[in-house]
């Protein structure tokens, strides 16, 4: 049995913060708001696994409370795949896309792949990750944020 799950999330730039984006700390001016470390990739990743699971989103299990202050995203997807696992499914496959005007992140796509394999217990081959931009419309393509859709496979594991 498989299933599909779909997940999204945007945060804006803030100063005096790491820009962590698919578990990757990347070099740049500025990091991303959030009550985590704001990885909007490992976030869109662990709301997808979730939403394929029914199992809700991530602010049913992970609240912006004093527990999940700054804690590191690699952390939430770590227990979401444990909740996962917990109901006998596999990842299958894994799909991201990253928006954002700045940085360019091509030069970190096969660190992220590395990262979110590792995470998930999957082949790299099974993690692809895109960037691209807005050509400058809205929010994003002035520079404000950065976004990330992903959307996953999950299969029931063979017991």
């Amino acid at each position: 049995m498989f299933r599909v799950g779909l997940g999204s999330d945007i945060h804006k730039f803030a100063d005096n913060r790491k820009l962590i984006l698919g578990g990757v700390e990347i070099p740049y001016a500025q990091g991303l708001m959030g009550h985590s470390d704001a990885d909007v990739v490992l976030h869109a990743i662990s709301d997808a696994l979730l939403g394929a699971a029914a199992l809700g989103d991530l602010g049913k299990y992970f609240p912006s409370d004093e527990k999940n202050k700054n804690r590191a995203s690699s952390e939430i997807l770590r227990e979401v795949c444990q909740m996962i696992w917990a109901k006998g499914y596999g990842v299958g496959n894994v799909d991201v896309v990253v928006t954002t005007e700045a940085p360019k992140l091509s030069g970190y796509r096969g660190k992220m792949k590395d990262k979110i394999a590792t995470i998930l217990n999957i082949s790299r081959f099974e993690v692809s990750v895109k960037f691209t931009t807005t050509d400058g419309l809205g929010t994003i393509g002035r520079g404000e944020g950065v976004h990330a859709q992903a959307i996953v496979l999950i299969k029931k594991r063979e017991m």
